[in-house]
């Protein structure tokens, strides 16, 4: 048993048919049916056919994932990191590779998809590094991976590799570059966002993240009143506009700092809150993310109250981040920089 990255595209394009259709895997629509290799120089040889045009290092990079495809198995671990939602879905392989000449994508494999919606903010770094290489398709085996990647399933969130007892590699597997196993990732916009997903995480705990919301509130020209530690009956965070923060719009803020996502009753608590403190506005600050149960309770209220979930939140550091308090910038040591998007069409 291991455990698989497989992507759907791109820019996700493929994502939400291969969950409705219990399926991963990819398209090279110009290479046949792979049913019948035995071995990577059989897949290999077809891609030559297939792909004359292209160069001798691009074939052996798609040989070895098509190869890495034809090997994925029943019971195999199946990840699929999302670009529509910023989540990771994941599931076990049930049925080996098959070709599907009409289907958007044709070499595939069955998956019983247990998870779709699981935040990044819920895998620790050293995963999150893994699951950055850009292949469509590679083994992951680096930081006990697999074992790992089941508590995903079973659990919603990562453990790490210190509560394994498994004998699995803990370091870097090193292979020929033409193996889809562990690929080197490169430093794209999401494994930038990654790490400082991670500095967040690591260093704004607790209270402390009701206090950085807090600075981002004000930057945006709230008058806020954040709760001391401890219990704090629904509310983190009162916040008005106006001089003395008694102009509407007023808003109250619950923040929970948790990897794991927060269900219902966390959103019916802020509602009552609001309720209660006559406030024009709710905020739930989910790091985790919510349940599929939280988000249908708050459809109702979608006029009224937002959640922001670890991506959310990035987005409105990076947005602030110049006018934040100094003390906030030097716990969050951002630097803006330019990158190349190895993504971008």
């Amino acid at each position: 048993m291991t455990a698989w990255v497989i992507r759907a595209g791109k820019h996700g394009e493929r994502e939400q048919w291969c969950l409705e259709q219990g399926a991963a895997g990819g398209g090279w629509d110009e290479v046949g049916d792979l049913s019948n290799c035995k071995a990577r120089a059989d897949v290999r040889a077809l891609l030559d056919a297939a792909m004359p045009g292209t160069t001798l290092g691009l074939r052996a990079n798609h040989a070895g994932q098509l190869w890495g495809l034809l090997n994925v198995a029943p019971g195999d671990v199946v990840i699929l990191p999302r670009k529509t939602t910023k989540s990771i879905a994941f599931g076990i392989c049930k049925k080996g590779y098959e070709y599907r000449a009409d289907a958007p994508l044709k070499h595939v494999v069955s998956v019983d998809w247990k998870r779709d919606d699981v935040p990044r903010s819920a895998i620790k770094d050293d995963l999150l590094f893994t699951l950055g290489a850009i292949m469509t398709i590679f083994k992951a085996s680096r930081n006990e991976a697999e074992a790992r990647f089941r508590g995903v399933i079973a659990t919603g969130t990562d453990s790490g590799s210190l509560a394994i007892t498994g004998t699995g590699n803990k370091g870097v597997t090193t292979v020929d570059d033409n193996d889809a196993v562990d690929p080197i990732p490169v430093p794209t916009l999401e494994t930038i966002r990654d790490r400082v997903r991670t500095h967040v995480s690591e260093n704004f705990k607790g209270h402390r993240l009701s206090e950085l919301v807090a600075d981002i509130l004000r930057v945006r020209g709230f008058v806020c009143d954040v709760s001391p530690p401890g219990p704090d009956q629904g509310v983190d965070i009162l916040a008005g506009s106006g001089p003395l923060g008694l102009d509407s719009p007023t808003l109250i803020v619950e923040v929970k700092s948790e990897n794991g996502q927060i269900g219902a009753p966390v959103v019916r608590g802020l509602q009552g809150a609001m309720m209660s403190n006559r406030s024009d506005q709710g905020l739930l600050v989910a790091w985790g993310g919510i349940t599929k149960d939280a988000k249908r309770e708050i459809r109702t209220d979608r006029l009224t109250m937002r959640v922001w979930d670890a991506d959310d939140l990035l987005d409105q550091i990076f947005d602030v981040f110049q006018d934040l308090p100094e003390e906030t910038r030097l716990a969050l040591p951002l630097k803006r920089a330019w990158v190349l998007d190895e993504e971008a069409g």
